[in-house]
């Protein structure tokens, strides 16, 4: 039996890992075109004086096959030029350099579109890849789901609901009274997944590039074993599964396409760099845009699983829609949308007021940690006074609290009890007296 070299390329990365992009070795299995390719590997050019396949292999993150068939081509149109070996050896890298010509050709090649780097990824593979290593794939198991939550005193009622949320890979909201966990349960789920993804550096779309690999948000693996593999295709990073976190800052304009007019480059919005992770909108409701229009803009989006982008000239083209996204807010749900709005919000869970027992922990594990010692009783005699009446517990108030007591202790010289006065004396310089 033969075996073609795509037949060989395909079993090595299924021996390695199915989902691993294996590094293209012609031009068509590259994505782009070949007039693309020149005027990138032109522009990479212009960074120094003279270039050599390895150089330009490293930075366009491309084979050195692939490469020198680049270098061929433009040597063939009188852009590049053989300056001689890189060194001694026989064997040593041909440098080349810029003609007067090639440089015209450059400059002109910039004026396009001053993208200079690893070379796109092509919409098809991208959205090829992102079904490859979707969220949905990953199983979200109970034991993980109790680690992951590690610190957080919550009730086994709240825990039993989020398993199957975070599992669904859709869309949760998180609501309820502020300052009781919702935020710090969202951001637990960054330790849930364990799968590592391939994110592109960037992406070429109708002969655009849209920057897409974030080190604000995407976090390579320490040792990518996989992506260090000379088969493996070095324009994509190997990540951890993304956790982006948004706020009131989130406007409808981050969602979509960022224009550079004067780099014709375009940013990816938030939500696509979440693809294959997590996606937190945090204090839902405080952001400029009304939450109903935020909504609207995520309708199709968390039914259909994708989404629709436009570029600058007009051009509309579709990307995956695979993250798990969590909307976390203090104001009733029916205050946000409609019930066609919430409808897409596939899991809607309330994070209530602790009990007294949970709040009691929470005060003990937060004194632990501050090293602040408790009088017995005096913090439940606190609790009766002070919540057994119309003012509901919160788990941010013990941690407030002790916060208080520190300082005051340290600033006055005293040991640091959280005694029944002490506590008290929090209370007043913490909580306003409304």
């Amino acid at each position: 039996m033969q075996y073609s070299p795509s037949q060989n390329r395909e079993d090595f990365a299924v021996a390695l890992d199915p989902r691993m992009p294996v590094a293209p070795l012609s031009l068509e299995e590259s994505g782009l075109e070949l007039s693309f390719l020149l005027r990138l590997a032109a522009k990479c050019a212009t960074e120094q004086d003279t270039v050599t396949a390895s150089h330009l292999a490293e930075r366009m993150k491309l084979s050195k096959v692939l490469t020198n068939l680049l270098i061929k081509d433009l040597v063939k149109l009188s852009y590049l030029e053989a300056r001689g070996l890189a060194g001694e050896d026989v064997k040593s890298d041909i440098r080349y350099a810029l003609s007067m010509k090639g440089l015209d050709y450059a400059q002109a090649a910039a004026r396009q579109s001053e993208y200079v780097g690893p070379a796109p990824v092509s919409l098809d593979a991208f959205c090829r890849q992102i079904g490859l290593q979707s969220i949905h794939h990953e199983r979200v198991t109970y034991e993980r789901l109790v680690r992951s939550l590690e610190g957080l005193v919550l009730s086994p009622a709240l825990v039993e609901k989020l398993g199957p949320a975070v599992n669904s890979g859709r869309s949760i909201l998180l609501y309820g009274p502020p300052g009781n966990g919702k935020t710090s349960i969202a951001e637990r789920t960054s330790e849930l997944f364990l799968q590592t993804i391939w994110v592109p550096y960037a992406i070429e779309v109708g002969g655009y590039v849209i920057s897409f690999y974030d080190e604000a948000t995407h976090q390579p693996v320490r040792e990518p074993a996989v992506r260090s593999h000379s088969k493996a295709d070095q324009r994509w990073v190997e990540c951890r599964r993304p956790v982006i976190k948004t706020g009131g800052e989130l406007t409808l304009d981050l969602l979509d396409l960022t224009y550079s007019p004067g780099s014709h480059v375009y940013e990816a919005p938030v939500h696509l760099k979440a693809s294959g992770g997590v996606f937190i909108i945090d204090d839902f409701g405080r952001q400029q845009d009304r939450p109903q229009a935020l909504i609207n803009r995520w309708i199709v989006p968390l039914e259909r699983g994708y989404d629709f982008l436009t570029l600058h000239t007009g051009k509309k083209f579709k990307v995956p829609f695979d993250e798990l996204v969590v909307f976390s807010t203090n104001i009733a749900p029916r205050e946000l949308s409609d019930e066609a709005g919430l409808r897409r919000l596939k899991y809607k869970i309330y994070v209530n007021n602790p009990s007294r027992d949970e709040y009691v922990r929470i005060f003990e594990s937060y004194a632990r940690e501050a090293a602040i010692d408790l009088v017995s009783g005096d913090l439940h005699l606190f609790y009766e006074r002070k919540y057994e009446g119309d003012t509901p517990a919160s788990c941010y108030h013990p941690k407030y609290l002790l916060d208080f007591i520190s300082s005051y202790c340290e600033f006055n010289d005293m040991p640091k009890v959280a005694s029944l006065e002490m506590l008290d004396r929090a209370w007043g310089g913490v909580f306003t007296l409304d």
